[in-house]
């Protein structure tokens, strides 16, 4: 079963041979891993924050840091799904890369919305907790039926959000996506729902290579699976609030 998160679209699993006991994917490795992915998205996320509070929202510096970490952050995950050796590298820069989108993106959304990128921190950091504590407990189970359901629903999520971007181009509005009515909000909840659900799928391939010995570098691999998930909630977190906000 493929995952959703298209980080772990392929079979990470294939194309491995046999791996020294000592040098194969950990938990404990991966979850170090994952802290100093966090870290690399902080430092230059502060960075760009900071550049928006000293020059104002319609700072030039700041839209280009962002469009800078938008591309440099797509390129970078493509890279990193197609060669994942180059993991160790392609992670942390990817994880730089978006640190300085979600840097300026966060900054919009806080001169719109007092408060908002606390609220949004706080509920994607408590939600990845939650998740975790679902998967460990056998609350929540990667069985191949939840995996084709995430996969599906997350596939239609990608789909509808390609479709408004293309009729962006022509000045057509999808009230539904972009809007603050009730149908709007809704969706978002969904949204949120799917991306919180990768979550269980993401640890799942994280406890699974670590039993199945894959190479090391797999840890950075999966660490940069698990950022994709929580930097994509976040950002659909801040969504759904500032609609919420905007029927206030």
């Amino acid at each position: 079963m493929k995952s959703s998160n298209p980080a772990l679209a392929s079979n990470p699993f294939s194309g491995f041979g046999l791996v020294a006991e000592s040098n194969t994917m950990t938990i404990g490795g991966t979850v170090s891993k994952t802290a100093i992915l966090l870290l690399l998205v902080l430092l230059p996320a502060a960075f760009v924050w900071n550049k928006a509070a000293l020059y104002g929202q319609n700072a030039t510096s700041v839209q280009t840091w962002m469009m800078v970490g938008l591309f440099g952050g797509l390129i970078l995950s493509i890279l990193t799904i197609f060669k994942k050796n180059w993991a160790p590298m392609t992670a942390p820069l990817y994880a730089v890369m978006e640190g300085l989108f979600l840097g300026g993106i966060s900054s919009f959304f806080e001169k719109s919305y007092s408060g908002i990128v606390l609220q949004a921190v706080s509920l994607s950091i408590g939600t990845l907790l939650i998740m975790l504590f679902a998967y460990q407990s056998g609350w929540i189970k990667a069985t191949e039926k939840f995996k084709l359901g995430v996969v599906a629903a997350t596939g239609a999520i990608a789909l509808v959000y390609f479709v408004t971007i293309i009729l962006g181009f022509f000045n057509i509005n999808v009230p539904f996506v972009n809007g603050s009515g009730w149908f709007s909000i809704l969706f978002s909840i969904f949204v949120v729902g799917i991306a919180a659900l990768n979550f269980i799928i993401d640890f799942d391939f994280i406890e699974q290579g670590s039993r199945a010995g894959i190479p090391k570098y797999m840890e950075w691999y999966g660490a940069f699976a698990l950022m994709v998930t929580l930097i994509w909630l976040y950002i659909e977190i801040l969504r759904l609030l500032a609609k919420i906000n905007d029927r206030r």
